[in-house]
């Protein structure tokens, strides 16, 4: 379950009465079966929402959380994967895990996770600071937590001390540091901005990688010029569904840092339009269906028409990783995996580190090299 679905869940049950320990992966060393991030809610009856990565571990957090929730305070456990922990699971790595177990117990615990939950369901991003050791921090008490925004101001605190100086010293921007990080005592736990997913084409292609990156928490958006494809009932997912010329549904539409774009139209033509409209804006990720004859022919066209051949360069096409894929769904998986690596991985180079079929060509007459770099 994706952070914003498991506030949710937390603050719904415990509005109704709920108690629910609230548990969190902050720190891994080594070779463990699951990284910093993960979180798990745990329920008074012993069932539970999201996991920590199974086995003993996960077992034994929330037998303690269970014990928590009865009259105990916010904890922090590690775990060291050896003898302890590791002969049911194969997980005798050397590795170390640090969880964080929370017991939330009544609608007045809640402002945290309230504040937490609606900066993820407006699409903001933030970083959770989690106080881990006093002595490293310089202040502040272990599992302390301190939410801050996307500019690194403090929205709010579960915390029963103030937030220590290496806080603010340490925390890394969004953009720079996509994962959780510690440093100084503290974890730093990033949660990016939610990123919007531009489909154009709403074919088979398009309708099953609306349904694959809508459950890995892209917020989905479908252009195409066939009303019966572009549909509620083809796409319940989508938040916002543009019916009309490629052409013209491109034309000034807002494409941001945020958004990734694919192109995945029914024809030579719309794909030759859409990236015509894309290829210069400052998407996150720009990447088009098709052979590798007919992409060095919109190359052409395109340098033709003046699109810079560095902002050619930066497209990923064809797009998806190379896994064989030979069905929609296997090209859909292949699309959506290389859409998440772009997310979330800082070093991820644009156009994935392939070469570009642009540099096959030769430059038409009259072409600029200037341009997206």
């Amino acid at each position: 379950m994706a952070m914003r679905e498991i506030l949710s869940e937390l603050n719904g049950a415990v509005r109704r009465g709920r108690s629910v320990a609230y548990t969190a992966l902050v720190e891994t060393r080594g070779s463990t079966p699951q990284k910093a991030g993960a979180v798990m809610l745990v329920y008074e009856d012993g069932s539970q929402a999201g996991t920590l990565g199974g086995g003993c571990v996960e077992a034994e957090v929330k037998r303690r959380a269970l014990r928590l929730l009865d009259d105990g305070d916010t904890e922090l456990m590690t775990f060291n994967l050896d003898n302890n922990y590791g002969w049911d699971d194969g997980l005798i790595c050397g590795g170390r895990m640090t969880m964080l177990v929370d017991p939330v117990r009544e609608p007045g615990d809640l402002e945290y996770f309230e504040t937490f939950g609606e900066m993820l369901e407006t699409g903001c991003g933030c970083t959770e600071a989690v106080v881990l050791d006093r002595e490293k921090s310089h202040g502040g008490a272990p599992a302390d937590r301190f939410l801050l925004d996307a500019h690194g101001q403090l929205v709010t605190s579960r915390a029963t001390e103030s937030r220590p100086g290496v806080v603010d010293d340490s925390l890394r921007s969004l953009a720079s540091r996509r994962r959780p990080y510690v440093e100084a005592g503290v974890s730093f736990m990033p949660q990016q901005s939610r990123c919007r997913l531009l489909i154009v084409g709403a074919g088979h292609v398009g309708q099953e990688v609306a349904r694959m990156a809508s459950s890995v928490d892209f917020d989905v958006w479908v252009v195409d010029d066939r009303a019966e494809y572009c549909s509620t009932e083809r796409f319940p997912e989508a938040q916002r569904l543009l019916v009309g010329p490629i052409d013209q549904a491109l034309s000034g539409l807002e494409i941001d840092s945020n958004t990734f774009c694919i192109i995945v139209t029914r024809g030579h033509n719309h794909d030759e339009e859409a990236l015509y409209h894309l290829a210069e804006t400052s998407a996150a990720y720009v990447g088009m269906i098709g052979s590798r004859r007919k992409i060095k022919l919109i190359y052409e066209d395109l340098l033709g028409e003046g699109v810079s051949r560095n902002a050619l360069r930066r497209v990923c096409a064809p797009l998806g990783f190379e896994i064989g894929s030979q069905s929609v769904p296997e090209i859909a998986v292949s699309i959506v995996a290389e859409l998440v690596a772009a997310r979330n991985l800082e070093d991820w180079p644009a156009g994935q580190g392939r070469p570009s079929l642009v540099d096959e060509l030769k430059s038409p007459a009259g072409e600029t090299t200037g341009g997206v770099e």
